[in-house]
């Protein structure tokens, strides 16, 4: 990696998505015919790099992938989208992290089948600090959490802003939640913090663990979110949604594109809204990512600017 041109530092999932469009799920013991396989790379701090390097951010990226085919697809998907892979490790002997999902249209809803790497985890001592200490957002999601719990104190400690994308109330999340300064998290992870109480009462117990900004995202039914002690309602973009896969992955992405952009963060979770809609456009998490022309013509560039 090259310390000082980075931008943005992501760490985590990168699996090979297998992404097929069914009309409805099935019961047991039936068989199912589904159409439009897609083949892409996935992971929510993965694909978050994808969307912010063609959004013109510089990214370079750090997770695990073992020595088979889909390790050398996944690094070269990442690598071709212009980010730095020269965090990825490769682990001998090792399967990579993989997902089948089914999408179905109809209902908007998607299934996911995904089995995490097989080799080891990547580690604290194979991250790359200089690059670190000199990004301006850490990006995470949290799985390799000795890893990420080591990269975000490391930036912490230069002043370097993080994102946490929390899918799943893991052991470790709440302390990475304690080390970030912006933290949305999903609805089934709201729901295993502070169970039928709602999403408004998980953003003010994750706001007590130190986040400048937390939210919860819920689905098609837009986000809640709490900045400072201002909350922040909003529903989702409409949209005829053909795969909802990448969704949260692309939200948290127009995050820190707000943050790199220095917007406001009112507009950062707008455009992060905007662009997780979009997506659902397509099957897979990147094919639907908005351009950066369609991003001047909605004209957000310029809002957050004046908001900014």
């Amino acid at each position: 990696m090259s310390a000082g041109k980075i931008q943005v530092y992501g760490i985590g999932q990168c699996p090979l998505d297998h992404i097929g469009r069914i009309e409805a799920y099935p019961p047991p013991d039936m068989k199912c015919e589904f159409t439009d396989l897609t083949v892409a790379g996935g992971g929510p701090a993965a694909t978050a790099m994808v969307a912010l390097s063609r959004w013109g951010i510089s990214c370079a990226f750090a997770g695990a992938v073992g020595d088979d085919a889909f390790g050398g697809t996944i690094r070269a998907s990442l690598k071709e989208e212009g980010i730095d892979t020269g965090g990825i490790r490769v682990r001998q002997g090792g399967a990579s992290q993989f997902a089948f999902i089914v999408a179905e249209p109809a209902t908007a809803r998607r299934t996911i089948f995904w089995r995490r790497p097989t080799g080891l985890p990547l580690m604290p001592e194979e991250l790359d600090y200089d690059v670190i200490h000199q990004a301006k957002v850490i990006h995470t999601d949290g799985l390799f959490m000795e890893a990420s719990l080591a990269a975000c104190r490391a930036g912490r400690e230069k002043g370097v802003q993080i994102v946490l994308d929390a899918g799943t109330l893991r052991e470790g999340m709440l302390d990475l939640v304690r080390l970030s300064d912006y933290c949305v998290v999903s609805e089934p992870f709201a729901e295993s913090l502070v169970g039928d109480a709602g999403p408004l009462e998980a953003c003010y117990r994750l706001k007590s663990l130190g986040p400048r900004l937390v939210g919860v995202t819920l689905g098609e039914k837009g986000y809640v979110a709490l900045a400072g002690e201002k909350i922040i309602r909003r529903s989702a973009y409409p949209v005829e949604a053909l795969d909802t896969t990448g969704c949260g992955d692309i939200f948290h992405a127009g995050i820190t594109y707000g943050l790199v952009m220095d917007w406001t963060m009112e507009a950062a979770l707008d455009f992060g809204a905007w662009a997780a809609a979009m997506v659902t456009r397509k099957l897979g998490g990147r094919k639907g990512i908005p351009s950066r022309r369609e991003i001047e013509e909605t004209k957000f560039d310029e809002i957050g600017k004046s908001r900014s």
